[in-house]
């Protein structure tokens, strides 16, 4: 449950991408967890044009990883093009969408300090909080950044929230869901297709 909130407070909106490139290191985790996707990001804005997640560094490298700027025209979804994906909205108030930005504005001055804990991924399966205090998997820093800013979805600890926890939960609008490729509000002359978004994505876009 969002704490202090009604309905009719929630002025912005924040989205979470779940995406699933399918790589043997993806599968491998799938196996495990038995869920679609298994990355998530903190996204800004429904153009996807401001992507944060902790993950690969360098997209040839999966053991690289740390706080990135994901960014899905020149990075490392480009090197997977057929990406599967799940774009999730949620309702939030000025005052928590403000709050999240400054948290994620901390995480991109302090970059270096943080590092990947792959060790919580293990703690996942467990049911365990592990890993150091500068490290964070994809779905902990997206869970952490939110539970910063006021937005509180449940009362287990960040350390152990999925990707496939946002996926479930009541106060997730999904908003799109297929190849991450095909989704309308992408720069179609970036990806070199050419053609607008249609006008229904837009509407839902800034409704």
């Amino acid at each position: 449950m969002i704490e202090g909130m009604r309905k009719e407070h929630r002025e912005k909106s924040i989205y979470i991408l779940l995406t699933d490139t399918g790589t043997l290191f993806t599968t491998m985790i799938k196996r495990f967890t038995a869920a679609p996707y298994n990355h998530a990001s903190l996204v800004f804005g429904a153009d996807l044009s401001e992507v944060y997640s902790f993950g690969r560094k360098k997209p040839t490298n999966p053991f690289a990883g740390g706080f990135v700027e994901e960014d899905v025209y020149t990075g490392t979804f480009r090197h997977f093009p057929n990406t599967g994906c799940a774009l999730l909205r949620l309702r939030v108030t000025q005052r928590q969408y403000e709050e999240a930005r400054r948290v994620v504005g901390a995480f991109k001055r302090q970059r270096e300090r943080y590092s990947y804990n792959l060790i919580g991924l293990f703690g996942v399966l467990m049911g365990r909080e592990m890993g150091a205090d500068d490290a964070y998997f994809c779905s902990e820093f997206v869970a952490e950044a939110l539970r910063e800013a006021g937005v509180r979805l449940w009362e287990r600890p960040s350390a152990l929230v999925t990707p496939e926890h946002f996926r479930g939960h009541a106060e997730l609008e999904t908003v799109y869901e297929g190849r991450l490729y095909d989704y309308p509000l992408l720069d179609r002359a970036r990806l070199g297709y050419g053609g607008e978004a249609p006008e229904s994505a837009m509407e839902w876009a800034v409704s």
